[in-house]
């Protein structure tokens, strides 16, 4: 079945990690296997052939540049102005990527409806293009106002004002203030450029501020469920109806410790743990369950979002493997028709109504 896949770090894996994702998967890996920098490194699970294999020809492909002050305990960049710079080296690495063929941004309905027929008529997934959505995870890179024109200039489409900890717009995962002045400024400014709002990360009191001022499309990209693993990085039963009411896809997220609750970082293991894809199926029921209905979920995988196989599903050697979502949720009872909303329609429908 076609995969929508609505948050995937594929630009900073190229690179920060070094990662030439147009390279068979193991290949990636061998070439890691000595390294010791980062905890995944010979563990991803996320390359082109691998997307082709899973058949997921779409996805919303981030930019990243997290600005942190001297005292931060969480790494980043020292000025917004590095942190915009390494957001220009990531659009870079796209547009070489479209240059050789093995992606196609998608900036609006012609190009999305366009990319499906092809993806949809194809013998042979092998060779396409993958197409990709541009969205900003954590608006830090943007020095000013004009930075958001520039973007929206180059085809970024969604943007989340937060990532983890402080932040110059909003504050994020594990930390919780409301939005700044700047941030107030830049919700105004996306909803004039009819932007997708993307809630993930937003910490509680910014997440309700910002669903009062934005009056624009909303999405989650690549967030679970608070009921199930209790963290503030996940959305609580309350903010999931509000998103509801607003019309959004929430994505589900396949790292580990969001996925049950319990995991230690570092000591916690797929294996010992009992990790497997079916977990996140818990997620998908329990937001089906509140909306009575399965129009608002589907998959936001973040995979190799700086972790991989030691903190995935214990089932997930590759991305391809999201293609066994379909047999679950079917032994859960879902219909096909579900199924088929879940694994893609349900983003293509969001952004049909608000491309219009």
């Amino acid at each position: 079945m076609f995969l929508f896949d609505a948050h995937l770090d594929l630009s900073m894996n190229a690179v920060e990690w070094n990662r030439d994702l147009t390279q068979d998967l193991y290949a990636i890996r061998d070439r890691e296997k000595n390294l010791t920098d980062k905890p995944d490194r010979g563990k991803g699970v996320v390359s082109f052939p691998e997307m082709r294999k899973g058949n997921i020809g779409l996805c919303v492909a981030t930019q990243i540049g997290r600005y942190i002050k001297p005292d931060s305990k969480i790494p980043g960049w020292h000025s917004q102005a590095q942190a915009w710079a390494i957001t220009q080296a990531q659009v870079a690495w796209y547009k070489a990527m479209e240059e050789a063929g093995e992606m196609v941004q998608i900036t609006g309905l012609a190009g999305l409806r366009s990319h499906l027929e092809m993806w949809q008529n194809a013998e042979s997934t092998e060779g396409l293009p993958i197409g990709y959505i541009l969205s900003l995870e954590g608006a830090d890179s943007f020095v000013s106002l004009k930075n958001l024109e520039t973007a929206y200039g180059y085809g970024l489409r969604a943007i989340g004002p937060a990532h983890y900890g402080p932040g110059v717009y909003a504050y994020g995962t594990d930390s919780d203030a409301p939005l700044s002045g700047k941030g107030k400024d830049l919700l105004r400014e996306m909803d004039q450029l009819d932007m997708i709002l993307d809630a993930t990360h937003l910490c509680d009191t910014a997440f309700w501020e910002a669903m009062d001022l934005y009056k624009g499309p909303v999405w989650a990209s690549h967030n679970l469920v608070r009921a199930i693993t209790p963290h503030n990085r996940q959305f609580s039963d309350e903010m999931i109806k509000v998103l509801l009411e607003r019309g959004a896809v929430i994505g589900m997220a396949f790292d580990a410790w969001m996925m049950i609750p319990g995991w230690v970082r570092g000591k916690s293991t797929p294996e010992n743990t009992g990790l497997k894809i079916e977990h996140v199926v818990q997620h998908i029921d329990h937001i089906c369950q509140i909306a009575g209905n399965a129009l608002h979920v589907g998959i936001g995988s973040d995979l190799d979002g700086a972790y991989g196989k030691e903190q995935s599903p214990g089932d997930l050697d590759s991305i391809a493997d999201l293609q066994t979502i379909t047999g679950l949720l079917s032994a859960r009872g879902y219909s096909g028709a579900d199924i088929e909303r879940i694994m893609w329609r349900n983003w293509v429908d969001f952004l049909e109504t608000n491309w219009a």
